[in-house]
């Protein structure tokens, strides 16, 4: 799973600009060109960089990575690297022209459009691409998301429906609401009364006062905000969050078709002064906005809990699937705030725009491959349902059983590999994607997220139904400009560095009228507007 592709984005989008001038004259220089690119007996050879986890066995080792060349009838030489590395490897690829002949989760979309010169656009092979033409046809939106100006040189993935969720969850412990004979709250009053309850009434049973009502996340140094923050409350008060990625973390929201920042609301200063009414009570720990304490609090093992309620992906935050503890918990509709009603409480949009579903960066093709035709064919392949379950699951038979059709079951051998450490596939690195007619069992993580999901349902509807929802929300496909994502960054530079002690201190002690004053004259003294109107222009541009 990969969290802040947004910020990653605008952090190298000066030096990427800058590969862009250098890679012009470059390109023809790079590996991609090599005019010999067939084996002794006239096999095309075809170079694929992929971009790995650590927790995953070489892409070299993956037997569907071997079919997959037999049936193009190719030899691939495949170039896998760590996405730890890759970060510092990118910019200096494309300064150099280096680009091999396909990319798997390399380049996104303002890389290739940096570099136009470098990338094929692929809008114009869609006839030799039929499976990514299903692809499109069946998920406007994955088209939508990885196109600029008609042209296409990264294809996006789709990991499958189950995904089509938020990655933030508001989990509870029913272990101890069902101790205590309690409900789960549904406004933030009743929150706090559970909350109470859980530190005054051993609801962990060992003797001690040991309990965390609720674990809060630490807030990022450099951004408003990021994955299961704090200020996920905000949905409480009828103001959706993206916070999968995208500008959301920056602060910017949508409502009604208006783009604005929830630092300059009243919501948001609602959701301080709660933040600090938890942290003075007690029933949040006093180092939470500072603390990298977080995921050990949760993870105490065993099958005495510590923590009641946190903001996290799924029950994995406290522990492994059907561990003691991850049973111990589920996932609830956010509370409404103090004087919201039920209808216009909302919840974090990540899911319903796609953003887990899909990522835009997972294929591009360079545009000086030496044997373009083998490129495209393997391109298909990669996007056919027989290759992209087995990217996402494992090769067949060892890892994936195929019971139908399009049904698939996983193997217990998937599960052990994937416990050590050792996962046998590209996982959400894949280049592909699952249809919605694909069922597959035993995929836990997708079950997982799946289910605590569910509870959402009438949130997500307080946004809209269908097209109307992004009047609520950025859509992922919601682009800047070169030089507007470059004045973004800048004023986001000058705007945190300044704001977030002032932010952070209000989350502890509460937002009054001086503070809340200093922080409003900040913003607008640091061209908070200037990057509304930005993100304003670009969402009327991508929705009307």
């Amino acid at each position: 799973m990969d969290k802040g592709v947004a910020k990653k984005v605008l952090a190298g989008v000066a030096a990427a600009g800058a590969a862009s001038m250098l890679l012009t004259t470059l390109s023809a220089c790079g590996q991609s060109t090599a005019s010999n690119k067939t084996t002794s007996d006239g096999k095309p050879i075809v170079t694929i960089l992929v971009v790995q986890n650590t927790n995953q066995i070489s892409i070299k080792e993956m037997q569907w990575a071997k079919d997959i060349a037999k049936e193009a009838g190719v030899q691939i030489e495949w170039k896998p690297t760590l996405d730890t590395a890759w970060g510092q490897q990118k910019n200096a690829s494309l300064a150099a022209g280096d680009i091999a002949d396909l990319n798997i989760r390399a380049y996104n979309p303002d890389d290739t459009a940096q570099n136009t010169g470098a990338f094929e656009d692929l809008s114009k092979d869609m006839d030799k691409l039929p499976n990514v033409k299903a692809f499109f046809d069946a998920k406007p939106t994955a088209k939508k998301f990885v196109e600029s100006d008609g042209a296409i040189r990264v294809l996006p993935s789709d990991r499958g429906k189950a995904f089509a969720a938020s990655g933030q969850h508001m989990l509870i412990n029913k272990t101890w609401l069902d101790k205590l004979g309690l409900k789960a709250p549904t406004t933030w009053s009743e929150l706090t009364k559970v909350l109470e309850a859980f530190k005054t009434q051993d609801p962990n049973g060992n003797g001690k006062a040991d309990e965390i009502p609720i674990n809060l996340r630490a807030l990022p140094t450099d951004t408003l905000a990021g994955w299961w923050s704090p200020f996920l409350f905000l949905n409480s008060t009828g103001i959706a969050t993206h916070y999968n990625s995208g500008p959301s973390q920056q602060g910017i929201y949508v409502k009604d078709g208006k783009v604005g920042n929830v630092m300059q609301t009243d919501e948001f200063r609602q959701v301080l002064n709660y933040l600090a009414s938890l942290t003075k009570s007690g029933l949040a720990p006093k180092d939470w906005v500072t603390t990298d304490k977080y995921d050990s609090r949760n993870q105490v093992g065993g099958d005495t809990a510590q923590v009641g309620v946190v903001f996290g992906w799924d029950q994995t935050a406290f522990g492994g699937y059907d561990s003691d503890l991850y049973k111990q918990y589920v996932a609830i509709p956010v509370p409404s705030a103090d004087g919201v009603s039920a209808d216009k409480t909302v919840w974090d949009a990540s899911g319903i725009s796609g953003a887990n579903e899909f990522e835009d960066y997972h294929m591009s093709m360079s545009a000086n491959a030496a044997n373009k035709d083998a490129c495209l064919k393997l391109i298909n392949l990669f996007y056919s349902e027989k290759y992209s379950v087995q990217q996402l699951w494992g090769s067949f038979d060892t890892y994936l059983k195929k019971t139908g059709d399009h049904s698939y079951e996983i193997t217990d051998a998937f599960h052990k590999a994937q416990d050590e450490g050792k996962s046998p596939t590209l996982e959400d690195r894949l280049a592909g994607w699952i249809p919605d007619d694909v069922t597959v069992k035993g995929d836990r993580g997708a079950d997982s997220v799946s289910a605590v999901d569910k509870p959402y349902a009438e949130q997500y509807a307080n946004l809209g139904e269908g097209d109307s929802a992004v009047k609520n929300y950025m859509p992922i496909y919601v682009r800047l400009s070169p030089d507007d994502q470059t004045t973004v960054a800048n004023n986001n530079s000058s705007i945190f560095t300044t704001v977030l002690p002032v932010i952070a201190k209000m989350a502890q002690t509460g937002a009054d009228d001086a503070s809340w004053n200093t922080l409003q004259n900040d913003l607008k003294s640091l061209n908070l507007q200037q990057n509304i109107d930005i993100w304003q222009k670009a969402y009327d541009k991508a929705t009307k």
